[in-house]
């Protein structure tokens, strides 16, 4: 099982970064040892002073392609999740600014939410008008719809096909909103897909 995440696909994301906008989508690996265990708390790494969290809608491969047309890529999930991206952004921004690659920054043990359920794409109207969000203790503190994509859900398992043969349930980070922020001990994160809850976590 692979975790692929997608990297800068919503524009205000990059523009709380103060990043340039990528010409092709952005992409990295996570390890299968990132995936935090269901009922674990997430817990800060003790090699960094600033983990931010990035809420992202997800989704689960169900066959094996390689080199996927877009026109094809439907074909290839039939389930959305609902996931939480954790970075060590100033480990990320300190490797970034040396040059070197930040898979540590974001492949970390327990960097990778993945909320308690998956829905049949059949669920939703409009894969690409899905709205989800993130309460940090109760406060929104990010908000987006899956329709304010750079890069949409099919064109993404395009561009990601021709790199990696996809598997069955692989899943697919697929970026994350504005509102990206920091999480401290004692936090509680809920993570909602449309209004339901899928993400409910407490940080130590």
């Amino acid at each position: 099982m692979k975790i692929i995440c997608v990297g800068l696909n919503y524009e205000l994301h990059i523009e709380d970064l103060g990043w340039k906008k990528p010409e092709m989508p952005v992409v990295f690996l996570k390890p299968d040892s990132s995936i935090l265990p269901k009922k674990n708390p997430f817990v800060i790494p003790p090699f960094s002073d600033s983990v931010e969290y990035e809420i992202e809608v997800l989704v689960k491969i169900n066959k094996v392609g390689k080199c996927i047309n877009e026109r094809f890529a439907h074909k290839y999930y039939d389930e959305i999740g609902l996931g939480i991206d954790f970075c060590a952004r100033d480990l990320q921004l300190k490797l970034k600014d040396e040059g070197h690659p930040w898979e540590i920054s974001k492949g970390f043990d327990g960097s990778a939410v993945i909320g308690e359920q998956f829905f049949p794409k059949e669920q939703f109207s409009d894969i690409q008008n899905i709205n989800f969000r993130l309460e940090k203790n109760g406060e929104i503190v990010q908000s987006g719809n899956t329709s304010d994509m750079l890069v949409g859900i099919d064109r993404l398992i395009e561009h990601v096909s021709k790199y990696y043969t996809l598997k069955k349930g692989d899943i697919i980070f697929t970026g994350t909103p504005a509102g990206i922020g920091p999480v401290a001990k004692g936090d509680v994160l809920q993570g909602y897909l449309e209004e339901d809850k899928l993400i409910d976590i407490k940080v130590r």
